[in-house]
C-alpha cells in the first residue's frame, strides 16, 4: 500500500452531515456513532498537526426535494425535527473550526467551501462522513474536478447500505485519491 502524501498544514478533513439527522438512523457498514467517533479522533489529531477541519451539514429544512423514484424523504412525510440540522456533540467540533452549511448533496455547490480552502492554501481533502455514496461522493467528485488530492477514510464514513458503502469505496474513490482507514491515517499524522 502507497504511503498517504500530504502535509498536514495544507490539508483539510471534511466531515459531512455528522448531525442528528443521520447519526442515528440505520446504517452500515459501521454505526453513525461508530464513524462519529473515528471522525473525531481524526480532527483532533489534524488540528494538533495545524490543518483545517471542515464540518459539513445540510440543512435538512431548506435541502431541495425534486421528484425521484426513490426520494431521501417520502412526499408528504413530517417534517423532520428542529435538532436535525444540527451537529452532534460527539463529532468534537471546535471554535476555530469551519462551518459549511449546505442545500444540496454536494458541500461545493452554492457554499463557501471552495473560497474557505483555497484561503487557507489547502491542497488534500480527507473526507469521512455519513452518506459514503450520497454527501461524501458527491463532494469528493467536485472537489476531484477541481484538482484537490483526496483521500478517503474508509471506516469514517457509512451509509444507508453495505453494498452502496463497499461499491463507493472500491470502485469509485480509489480512481479519484486514496482509500485508507482510520488507522492509518493516524499513523501517518504521526
Amino acid at each position: 500500500m502507497n504511503p498517504i502524501p500530504f502535509d498536514p498544514k495544507t490539508t483539510a478533513l471534511v466531515l459531512i452531515d455528522l448531525q442528528h439527522g443521520n447519526v442515528g438512523r440505520p446504517l452500515a457498514p459501521y454505526s453513525g456513532s461508530a464513524v462519529v467517533e473515528r471522525c473525531a479522533k481524526l480532527a483532533e489529531k489534524l488540528r494538533e498537526q495545524g490543518g483545517t477541519i471542515v464540518y459539513v451539514r445540510v440543512n435538512v429544512h431548506e435541502l431541495l426535494h425534486l421528484p425521484a423514484d426513490a426520494p431521501l424523504r417520502a412526499p408528504g412525510s413530517p417534517p423532520p425535527p428542529a435538532e436535525a440540522s444540527e451537529l452532534v456533540p460527539e463529532a468534537g467540533m471546535q471554535p476555530s473550526d469551519v462551518v459549511v452549511t449546505k442545500r444540496q448533496w454536494g458541500a461545493f455547490y452554492g457554499t463557501d467551501l471552495e473560497q474557505q480552502l483555497r484561503r487557507r492554501g489547502i491542497r488534500t481533502l480527507m473526507l469521512g462522513g455519513i452518506a459514503t455514496n450520497i454527501g461524501v461522493e458527491s463532494t469528493a467528485r467536485a472537489a476531484f474536478d477541481q484538482g484537490y488530492e483526496l483521500v478517503f477514510v474508509e471506516d469514517a464514513m457509512t451509509s444507508i447500505s453495505e453494498d452502496a458503502h463497499r461499491f463507493a469505496t472500491q470502485h469509485i474513490f480509489p480512481r479519484m485519491g486514496y482509500v485508507r482507514s482510520t488507522s492509518d491515517v493516524l499513523a501517518a499524522l504521526g
